[in-house]
């Protein structure tokens, strides 16, 4: 019987992964700039501060790296105030687990105030009993600490805690780690394939909640 979910929030809970891929192009835009049509891969993989020196560079702008990674902040604080929304399918499926009493959580590399205001916008908030993010817990989403960290609090173990998680990198922590793990479809990540491979249940919405009752009923 699972007893704890803790879910991803970027592409997971919430169609945000566009927040981070479009935020260069974004911030161009706001200070009059019209962004070259490939800017968005050029600087996909790249961190804020790379970005940054390579926006201000191509552009050939006044700013400092400090200025414009300031304004990119800015740009993907807003989206998530004001903008992002919840996938298809996600508040219907939290009620459903909150109705048989799994307890849940939130597990994310973005930061707590910005979570917090999408899930308050949303009506979302009261799903949740903690969010514990990368930067609070001082690990990352390779490190299967994350993960447990999360499952201590909530009091429960591997055996009946299922992991929500777009992103492979993160499935393959989780379950290497022997906890249940459940893949979520998102258009952003390329790696979809791989992740139907590797994860126990796979989603492609969570209107697929047949799939899921299935698979949580063979625990």
């Amino acid at each position: 019987m699972l007893k704890a979910a803790i879910f991803d929030f970027d592409g997971t809970l919430f169609d945000s992964n566009y927040v981070w891929i479009t935020a260069g192009e974004r911030f161009s835009q706001s200070i009059g700039i019209t962004p070259k049509p490939n800017l968005q891969e050029e600087i996909r993989t790249m961190s804020l501060y790379q970005s940054a020196c390579y926006i201000r560079e191509e552009y050939k702008l006044s700013l400092t790296v400090e200025e414009i990674m300031d304004g990119i902040n800015r740009t993907v604080e807003n989206c998530y105030f004001h903008e992002v929304q919840p996938k298809k399918g996600v508040i219907s499926f939290l009620r459903e687990l909150k109705d048989v009493g799994i307890r849940m959580c939130i597990a994310t590399a973005t930061d707590r105030y910005q979570i917090e205001a999408a899930l308050k916008r949303c009506d979302m908030f009261d799903f949740f009993e903690e969010i514990f993010t990368c930067s609070e817990v001082g690990h990352g989403k390779d490190e299967p600490i994350f993960f447990r960290k999360a499952m201590e609090y909530l009091g429960t173990d591997r055996s009946n805690t299922v992991i929500f998680e777009d992103a492979l990198h993160a499935v393959r922590t989780a379950k290497t780690d022997g906890f249940l793990t459940v893949g979520i479809f998102d258009p952003y990540i390329q790696e979809q394939k791989q992740l139907q491979t590797f994860c126990d249940c796979y989603l492609t919405d969570f209107n697929q909640t047949e799939l899921f009752w299935k698979f949580a009923s063979q625990r």
